[in-house]
């Protein structure tokens, strides 16, 4: 990778979090201000970064590359008018989460009615081992990969109910595989729940999952569980649509 794409991308990911003046833009590449100012003018010239309020932001152009990519995921499409009809059925927050490389991305995300919005967002990474969309993922992973995709994650402590031990971790994993859906508990988020289930790809691989997501003063995992049956129904129905043809 050249020095001059390198940077831009870390530029990119930068602004992606929020605007930037220019000397923070220079101190984050450890470069001087005017070889950050090149850098950024010509990415505005290519519509990745743009200017605002005396700093810089990131393009609108990378909106709609973004947009592109995201569609080009089958399973986004597939699935969201069934995330939609759960959502309305339920009145919680509908997750749409597929693994890409070794990381979870949300692909799609049905906003809860009337409630406080879910710190998640399109775009942003699910932690494999301390969320529920995680945990199915990784349930039903073949085994080589399962060992190699634990093997490059941080098993981190997100909050004190997060899985942190190797072993307990494989042990909740092979009990997500037997009932076939797992729950997060306060595991990512204090204070948050869900419950979660496997789309199944045409050859029955599982790269993808559905959540139902709640604050828990307004569901406990307790509620959310009586959820499960048209939780299921909907995972299924999406995994039919991709061309699953299995029990």
């Amino acid at each position: 990778m050249s020095q001059s794409v390198g940077r831009a991308m870390r530029v990119l990911e930068l602004l992606a979090r929020e605007p930037a003046q220019l000397g923070d833009v220079a101190a984050h590449l450890g470069v001087h201000k005017s070889t950050a100012l090149r850098l950024l003018q010509t990415m505005e010239t290519g519509g990745f970064a743009r200017r605002r309020d005396g700093g810089w932001a990131v393009g609108l152009r990378l909106i709609g590359l973004a947009q592109q990519a995201l569609d080009s995921l089958d399973v986004r499409t597939v699935a969201h008018p069934h995330l939609a009809a759960l959502g309305r059925d339920c009145g919680h927050t509908i997750h749409l989460a597929q693994l890409v490389d070794d990381e979870l991305v949300y692909v799609d995300k049905i906003e809860a009615r009337g409630q406080v919005r879910m710190y998640s967002q399109i775009g942003r990474t699910a932690p494999l081992h301390a969320s529920g969309v995680g945990k199915v993922v990784l349930a039903f992973c073949p085994e080589p990969r399962l060992t190699g995709l634990l093997d490059r994650t941080e098993l981190r402590a997100y909050t004190p109910g997060t899985i942190c031990d190797p072993a307990a971790l494989r042990a909740e994993l092979a009990a997500v595989a037997d009932r076939g859906w797992a729950a997060d508990d306060g595991e990512f988020e204090p204070l948050i729940t869900c419950v979660a289930a496997p789309v199944r790809q045409a050859d029955g691989a599982v790269t993808a999952a559905v959540s139902v997501t709640a604050p828990t003063v307004v569901a406990t995992l307790a509620d959310l569980r009586r959820l499960l049956p048209r939780l299921l129904a909907t995972t299924q129905q999406i995994s039919r649509d991709l061309g699953w043809s299995g029990p």
